[in-house]
């Protein structure tokens, strides 16, 4: 019977899985408040100073908020997949489904789903906030690269998403992942700074974050990049599947 279930039904059974962990929740709709109240907060303060105060490259600028709102898009991905592994719990989903394909593309595809709507927000109430503190400064959204930033912000977050979550399917551990991930996107990204050469330009979040720059990043474009960005994140997926298939539970 359970092996039976429609997709409709194992996906509706992600979604209460998700709304049911308040953590894992709260770290979804830390997504969009992070990025956005940071960019405002930024903006207000700083927005207004002088040409240049929030960065270089103003469209990058415009998106500043998303420097804590991806660690957020982090926690979500890597806590609703390690909550498989509490308690016994991923032998209760692979019994209700059995097919061990499509309970992980499932709920792959619900974090994905999820993600991509609450990012796909965060960009554009991201992008309109900020702006209205910049005064003279303030870009719009018909200028150039300003509507592929809003879009690329909303893919950012959810690439991220399912690269914490493919990442954590593979390390059996949400604790580990945000251990690893995080830091590496935040102390590492520091450390190369705004260098556009050698390999710090296909690192997940440099690469990814072209899509939010109104110039290239050294040889990629924004498109490149954010295919870098999918590269990693689907690296990570395909090696959750595999470690999920093969695995005992």
């Amino acid at each position: 019977m359970s092996a039976a279930l429609p997709t409709t039904a194992v996906l509706h059974s992600e979604w209460i899985k998700i709304r049911s962990l308040r953590g894992t929740f709260r770290s979804l709709i830390s997504i969009l408040v992070a990025t956005v109240g940071i960019q405002a907060l930024t903006a207000a303060a700083l927005g207004q100073a002088e040409e240049g105060s929030m960065g270089e490259d103003p469209l990058l600028a415009a998106f500043y908020g998303l420097n804590f709102g991806q660690i957020a898009a982090i926690a979500f991905g890597a806590t609703a997949f390690s909550a498989e592994f509490h308690n016994g719990a991923l032998r209760t989903s692979l019994t209700a489904v059995p097919d061990r394909t499509r309970f992980y593309l499932s709920k792959m595809s619900m974090l994905g789903a999820l993600a991509l709507v609450t990012g796909q927000l965060t960009g554009l109430l991201t992008f309109v906030a900020g702006q209205a503190f910049m005064g003279e400064y303030a870009l719009g959204l018909g200028d150039p690269g300003a509507v592929r930033a809003v879009v690329g912000c909303g893919l950012y977050l959810t690439l991220m998403t399912l690269f914490a979550a493919g990442l954590t399917a593979v390390l059996r551990s949400g604790v580990a992942v945000l251990s690893i991930l995080i830091p590496f996107v935040v102390m590492v990204s520091f450390i190369v700074g705004s260098a556009a050469s050698g390999v710090g330009r296909f690192m997940p979040d440099r690469a990814g974050q072209a899509m939010m720059r109104s110039q290239p990043y050294g040889d990629l474009g924004p498109w490149a990049g954010l295919g870098v960005l999918a590269l990693w994140a689907g690296v990570a997926v395909l090696g959750g599947w595999l470690a999920v298939r093969r695995r005992d539970a």
